[in-house]
């Protein structure tokens, strides 16, 4: 069997088709184009928050994604969509006076950077990712990277339109549930569908809202659920093109400072506690020993993010969202995500599609989200669960708990003016030393010990 090749599968509801494996075509590229809305909102709005161009975000995204899959041997079903690791260090480089071509300079160096760390992990072998990374370890930080993720639903897209939302997230538990074969593997897409009609319904209905939009910087403003405005003065077709609000052109070449470098080279730590924790979460769910493919999948990423980033484009790092429908729909093929990639770059010299899927209201991306955010978390007590993780031995307990906690709840631990950890940085930090720590005693201490602890605290 070639790369590029896959066994046609048509299994029962709630049997899962593996990454060596596809559905029928026409029911792939519906599960691609899946995997392009769960992508979407996160692509497209965190280059908007870095002074980006949006559409070459979604453009290298696509193109960065079959180069991931390609380096990986279709192996890992991943979808690269731009990061958001960087956006306080850019925004500390603006700060500072830096344009768009410093922030792309330094972000092009970070992936280097990983690059390098994926060849040690390639070279050095999967167990050194393992002796840091222990199944108790891994859960944290894949519990942490989706958890970390609560704040942009509570704080940017529920508050759009709560009771939008409500029923968006509703119909998608229901969906996923309750409907038969194929329709429950697209919950996600009738999700949007559902929500995007409902939302318009209540325009004629109800009329405009009183709410926070995405362009209202947290202002309460009267709004229509659902606007065309930007739809209607798109292009049909072009290159992304022009200049970027600090006068840069939108495609540029980079430039480097090594103070801007040092600025955002902390965001290498989040890329690689994302990309081992989603490899450790693809394997845990496919069944499929993937730690020969750990360095591969951070070599790669580094890779992309340093080759978007000498054009003008975005970082990039294996995405949560994507996880979240293959939990959902427990379709692992990479032939679907090929598809993604294949849509993603269609759209990326689209910008009048983009713009439409760009005017997706917030409560729909809330009932969403809220959903697959929560089941990206789950998938670490998953990891808990079937490699029998005692949390009744305190080394589990205490040594992984200010960890959850700090990335969580975005804790902040400043080391200088403009070098700061926080999120889930600073939580896999603490998880992983503060765990290893005290491991020496893990054989020492049983089942139970931990309450005796928790007495003493």
């Amino acid at each position: 069997m070639t790369m590029f090749k896959w066994e046609v599968v048509d299994p029962a509801p709630g049997q899962p088709v593996a990454p060596q494996q596809r559905l029928p075509w026409g029911r792939t590229i519906g599960l691609g184009a899946q995997h392009v809305v769960a992508m979407f909102g996160a692509t497209f709005v965190f280059p908007l928050v870095m002074g980006l161009d949006p559409n070459l975000a979604i453009l290298f995204s696509g193109i960065c994604t079959i180069g991931f899959l390609i380096a990986c041997s279709n192996r890992v079903p991943s979808y690269l969509g731009t990061s958001a690791s960087f956006v306080a260090g850019v925004a500390a480089i603006r700060a500072q006076g830096g344009d768009s071509s410093d922030v792309t300079g330094a972000i092009l160096v970070s992936g280097v950077v990983l690059a390098l760390v994926g060849l040690l992990v390639h070279f050095a072998g999967s167990g050194v990712i393992h002796k840091i990374l222990p199944p108790a370890v891994t859960g944290a930080v894949v519990m942490l990277i989706g958890f970390n993720l609560a704040p942009v639903v509570a704080g940017v897209y529920w508050p759009q339109d709560q009771w939008i939302a409500l029923l968006t997230a509703a119909f998608m538990v229901c969906a996923a549930v309750l409907l038969p074969g194929f329709w429950s593997r697209i919950a996600v897409f009738l999700a949007l569908i559902f929500g995007y009609v409902l939302s318009f319904l209540a325009d004629k209905a109800f009329g405009s809202i009183h709410s926070i939009t995405g362009g209202s910087n947290g202002k309460e403003i009267d709004h229509d659920r659902v606007s065309w405005a930007g739809v209607k003065g798109a292009d049909w077709l072009g290159f992304p093109h022009g200049t970027l609000a600090d006068g840069v052109s939108v495609v540029h070449s980079p430039s480097f400072s090594m103070t801007f470098i040092l600025l955002v080279l902390p965001g290498v730590i989040a890329l690689i506690a994302e990309n081992t924790g989603h490899v450790k979460a693809v394997a845990e769910m496919t069944g499929q020993n993937l730690d020969g493919y750990m360095g591969r999948a951070l070599t790669a990423d580094g890779v992309a993010t340093a080759f978007a980033s000498a054009f003008g484009g975005s970082p990039t790092t294996t995405y949560a969202e994507n996880i979240g429908v293959m939990g959902a729909t427990k379709v692992y093929s990479t032939a679907a995500y090929y598809v993604a990639g294949i849509v993603a770059i269609l759209l990326g010299l689209c910008p009048k599609f983009g713009a439409i899927v760009n005017a997706t209201p917030g409560g729909v991306l809330g009932g969403i989200t809220i959903v697959l955010y929560g089941m990206i978390g789950l998938v670490g007590a998953k990891i808990w669960v079937e490699n029998g993780v005692d949390f009744g031995n305190p080394v589990n307990m205490v040594g992984l708990a200010a960890g959850l906690i700090a990335g969580i709840g975005g804790v902040t631990l400043k080391i200088t003016d403009n070098f700061t950890l926080s999120g889930i940085a600073l939580g896999t930090i603490l998880v992983i030393v503060f765990y290893h720590a005290v491991a020496f005693r893990k054989n020492d201490l049983g089942a139970g010990d931990a309450g005796e602890v928790t007495k003493r605290l």
